[in-house]
């Protein structure tokens, strides 16, 4: 027996590019707001049928609002379309936003090598944007973020 094959796509969410560094996020990015910005997506460029082929095992896996990265699963024939569809969204609310694939893999364990590998490195960028203003609840929120990496399963 051959389980259901899945794509996961690692993505960084890049919020609206006018706004000053270090200020309050217009929008918390959630897996929520991702997951019905993805939705209204698809249903809009590839309508009801598209969608609820899609739904089957759409999942939003894991969002770190500090450094902007997600997983997203998507089934195996789905993944283009829920890509695309990932590729039209300009807004999530009233927030104008970009997203850029990072990495795509077939399996749970590549795609949390990679997500950890970008998750860091955003990390330390984001820790020399803040410098002094980076508090010790910001970087054990961050720990808890890579912790939770850690623990995905399908």
């Amino acid at each position: 027996m051959v389980g259901f094959r899945n794509r996961y796509l690692v993505m960084e969410v890049f919020l609206d590019p006018s706004k000053d560094l270090g200020k309050e996020d217009p929008i918390i990015i959630s897996q929520f707001n991702i997951l019905k910005a993805i939705k209204d997506s698809i249903l809009v460029n590839f309508g009801e049928c598209g969608l609820s082929a899609s739904l089957g095992s759409l999942q939003v896996k894991y969002v770190n609002p500090i450094t902007k990265v997600c997983i997203i699963r998507a089934a195996r024939e789905e993944h283009q379309k829920v890509w695309s569809s990932i590729t039209m969204i300009r807004s999530i609310g009233n927030c104008p936003v970009i997203f850029s694939l990072l990495d795509l893999s077939g399996s749970i364990k590549a795609c949390k090598a990679a997500a950890l590998k970008y998750d860091e490195a955003k990390f330390e960028q984001y820790k020399q944007v803040m410098g002094d203003r980076l508090t010790p609840d910001i970087s054990q929120q961050m720990y808890n973020f890579l912790a939770k990496i850690q623990l995905l399963e399908h």
